[in-house]
């Protein structure tokens, strides 16, 4: 009450000196009675709607088209389905994080197969390829395909979720294709196609194929294994292994010449095909250029003898 007395008081002098500024003139206000005390009743102070009566009011003045509907008010309407997307999200989000666990449990297998190849395969850096070795790491393939039968099993469960879950297994699937290619090299001296590697491995190109991407990233990496295994085979007395590398190396390039890379992880790896090639290059140039000069002294040492 006291409040409301200094306010209408606040209100008069301010009306007071707009209108007359100079407090000397009498005022039009002057003759103005003074305003009566007024007192406000607490019941007055009440609201007189509740929060329902409120938002009913406000929603037939907003939305008169939803409340001639009959319908709920809109704002319960619109957390009920937004409720509603948000369950659904988990639901999902749960179903493939499931997923997302059975296939890493297989790709880890997968790794440990790929271990137990490598390992095998690393004897032959060390001397002559054999039959033996070969086939210590061939013993791991039917192993991979049943894994990657594993893999297209769980795959099936969720058809269309193929690349959301591909990166889960690319980088195990380039390191098998390496593998696979490095030991066809070895025993035919040419590459292992395509289509060769999903019949080994049981994979189906229409449910379940070897990406083409993953295939080629395989070959670049065997490709980097053959620098180190043509110096170890000149050291082991091969010396007609240089030219054999360097062959295939220079078809395997210009094929992918045929090929239009973007800057991606496969064009930085192409990159690196194109260093090992100029290492094989260099150990062939060394091996030829030394068996020229044994071969020269050896006819000047015979036309000398003569």
């Amino acid at each position: 009450m006291k409040y409301m007395k200094s306010a209408f008081r606040n209100a008069h002098f301010t009306i007071s000196r707009f209108l007359n500024p100079n407090p000397l003139i009498p005022s039009i206000l002057d003759s103005v009675p003074s305003l009566p005390t007024i007192r406000v009743s607490p019941s007055f102070l009440r609201p007189r709607f509740s929060v329902e009566e409120t938002f009913r009011f406000l929603s037939q003045a907003y939305f008169p088209s939803f409340a001639m509907a009959g319908g709920d008010h809109p704002a319960t309407t619109s957390f009920e389905s937004l409720e509603k997307q948000f369950e659904d999200f988990r639901m999902q989000l749960e179903e493939s994080g499931g997923l997302g666990d059975r296939i890493r449990a297989v790709v880890l297998e997968i790794e440990s197969t790929i271990r137990l190849m490598h390992a095998s395969l690393l004897l032959v850096h060390q001397s002559r390829p054999t039959p033996e070795l070969l086939e210590k790491a061939k013993t791991q393939i039917p192993v991979l395909k049943e894994l990657y039968n594993r893999l297209a099993e769980v795959h099936r469960e969720c058809p269309g979720r193929y690349y959301r879950h591909h990166g889960d297994w690319r980088s195990q699937t380039q390191s098998v294709v390496s593998l696979l290619t490095f030991m066809h090299w070895i025993e035919t001296g040419s590459l292992l196609m395509h289509l060769d590697i999903e019949e080994k491995l049981g994979l189906n190109n229409l449910e379940f194929g070897l990406d083409i991407e993953d295939y080629l990233v395989g070959v670049c990496f065997m490709s980097n294994e053959l620098p180190r295994y043509v110096v170890n085979q000149v050291i082991a007395g091969d010396y007609d292994c240089p030219r054999k590398v360097l062959k295939f190396l220079t078809d395997l390039h210009a094929a992918f010449l045929m090929l239009n890379l973007r800057n991606d992880f496969l064009r930085k790896k192409f990159d690196g095909m194109k260093d090992d090639l100029r290492r094989v290059e260099e150990v062939y140039y060394d091996v030829k250029i030394r068996a020229l000069v044994a071969n020269g002294e050896l006819n000047g040492d015979r036309g000398t003898q003569g």
